[in-house]
């Protein structure tokens, strides 16, 4: 594969946004439906302005609240460590049947962000 192919891959139209597909690591931080709080690390598959795609092994409702801590890959970092904070709305929950035990959650993001430095 070409540089320019791999490079067009990255990004798709949906709903008239682009999206980009970067496997970013990720911390997500919420509450399970019966109320107990969780952290867990997985890979974020999709991004937007407006809302993300990834898995979790614990269970989430349509309309939880989540806080993702994003990883930023050096190269957009100026060669820092740096994270995305971003919370956001639970707006679908499929089942993933290939995946034991892992659902997929499409978030809507909320407008408030900020990046901080790893420590």
């Amino acid at each position: 594969m070409t540089f320019n192919r791999d490079f067009n891959e990255l990004t798709r139209t949906l709903g008239g946004d682009k999206v980009f597909n970067l496997p970013l690591p990720t911390l997500v931080e919420g509450e399970t439906p019966a109320g107990e709080a969780f952290q867990e690390k997985t890979i974020l598959n999709y991004i937007s302005h407006q809302g993300a795609i990834f898995e979790l092994k614990n269970p989430v409702t349509i309309g939880s609240r989540l806080r993702l801590a994003i990883d930023l890959p050096k190269a957009l970092a100026e060669d820092k460590n740096l994270k995305l904070i971003i919370r956001g709305q639970v707006i679908l929950v499929e089942r993933l049947s290939n995946r034991k035990n892992k659902q997929r959650i499409t978030i809507k993001f909320e407008n408030k962000y900020f990046i901080r430095e790893k420590i």
